[in-house]
């Protein structure tokens, strides 16, 4: 059996000869193809949709932005569960199985009703070029329609105008928090980012903005499509006290909510998101305010400022950018003194490394840098120099300098900083999903 892109596999051996192909059989023949990391465009991806008959006749939302994407999935996905909807939600990356990526009902998809559809893609690809994004997002894509849920939540990966996940034609579009990452591809100013994330939005559809400073250029777009454009602060808001809060949207309020069960400061701006989506498709998706309150106290999701049990305390965060990473360094300090702070890092060589680190450097005291896997993935030398570059190791209470070690991997990394650690300390472990994946596979979580 030979793999080809510009070709379909040979299967010309007799199909009783050959085992049937696994889901690991599918990945790593992806993964192996000359498929040039990132490709952007749609043209490719539309050509085989079309070939697919890809559509939805349930309503669609489309989630982008540089960061609290996946809370803001989570939420909805949450609160529709509870409204009685039965929900599709597609997310990437994965964490530790490539199931994770789509959830039906509340559940990861399960091999043997993932694998139909990469044939499906296989057999409608004939000649085109597919990376592996493309590839497995039209596989998820055709897996969604045979699911036939209520309501498909999708994010989008990269950028917007030009990824994958754009081809869809949502209903609703929410853009987050939006900052510098990815510039190479996207562009290296908030107000370009902005420009290619806004091509989300469709014309004449709510277009959710949850940036408390949208970039002009996003809100330029949504005028020259005539987008309904929702902007926090002018649409929506919220406010709230020590045991509950409140969001208003255009004119409706929403009282006495409970917080979102996901631990951080900027949750309230993604839940807020979430709302205002819901409620701009009210008519479609009815959810009733019980609904709201309890999808917000039980919405879960690994690796977001995710406190692991036992002492010392240990954060999984997958921050990996400097605007995450601040995020990240002021929900430490919500958490109440520590006397010392291991930091267990790993990221990969297109991240602002030396931004990122000094975000966080004043909180910490024992810098545990380690290496990852893969082309992309940064020896943990690389992110020392990175550090040093930016004068962020810091010092600690007595002006020492903090102290710094190498390690192989995460999960060395974060055995070094156990041994280390007293009790009554904490261990954050952060910088990319390759670090908290590492760390999760050593703890037997999923």
């Amino acid at each position: 059996m030979q793999w080809s892109w510009g070709l379909r596999i040979d299967r010309s051996a007799a199909e009783g000869d050959a085992a049937p192909m696994t889901l690991r059989d599918w990945l790593s023949r992806l993964e192996q193809g000359p498929r040039g990391g990132i490709a952007l465009g749609l043209d490719r991806v539309r050509v085989v949709a079309h070939r697919m008959g890809i559509g939805f006749e349930c309503p669609v939302i489309l989630v982008g932005g540089t960061n609290g994407k996946g809370s803001t999935c989570a939420m909805l996905e949450s609160i529709l569960t509870q409204a009685g909807y039965r929900t599709a939600l597609y997310t990437s990356p994965h964490l530790l199985r490539f199931n994770e990526r789509l959830r039906i009902a509340q559940q990861a998809i399960d091999d043997e009703t993932l694998l139909p559809s990469f044939e499906v893609v296989e057999a409608a690809r004939g000649a085109e070029f597919l990376t592996y994004f493309e590839f497995t997002s039209l596989a998820i894509f055709h897996a969604v329609m045979r699911a036939k849920p209520d309501v498909f939540i999708a994010e989008i990966g990269l950028g917007g105008r030009l990824d994958a996940v754009n081809i869809l034609e949502p209903d609703c579009s929410i853009v987050t928090a939006i900052d510098i990452d990815h510039a190479e591809w996207l562009g290296p100013t908030r107000e370009k980012i902005a420009w290619e994330k806004a091509h989300i939005y469709r014309a004449g559809r709510p277009a959710i903005c949850s940036d408390p400073q949208p970039p002009q250029s996003l809100m330029d777009y949504a005028g020259q499509i005539g987008a309904d454009l929702y902007l926090i602060g002018r649409d929506f808001n919220y406010s709230g006290d020590r045991q509950q809060w409140s969001c208003a949207i255009r004119g409706r309020r929403r009282p006495s909510l409970a917080y979102p069960a996901l631990r951080g400061a900027n949750q309230l701006l993604n839940a807020s998101g979430a709302l205002a989506a819901l409620d701009a498709l009210r008519m479609q998706l009815p959810v009733a305010a019980q609904a709201i309150r309890q999808g917000l106290a039980l919405v879960d999701l690994p690796g977001r400022f995710q406190v692991l049990p036992g002492l010392p305390s240990v954060i999984l965060d997958v921050a990996h950018n400097p605007h995450a990473v601040a995020h990240l360094a002021a929900n430490l300090d919500q958490m109440g003194f520590f006397p010392e702070t291991y930091a267990v890092v790993g990221m990969l060589s297109d991240k602002d490394v030396a931004s990122s680190l000094k975000a966080i450097a004043s909180r910490v005291q024992h810098w545990m840098l380690c290496s990852l896997p893969g082309p992309r993935g940064l020896p943990a030398d690389s992110i020392e120099q990175g550090l040093r570059n930016a004068d962020a190791l810091g010092v600690d209470a007595l002006g020492q300098r903090a102290s710094l070690q190498c390690f192989e991997s995460p999960r060395q990394a974060l055995a070094a900083a156990r041994s280390r650690a007293q009790d009554n300390d904490r261990i954050v472990v952060f910088g990319s999903f390759l670090t908290v994946a590492d760390v999760l596979a050593e703890q037997g979580q999923v």
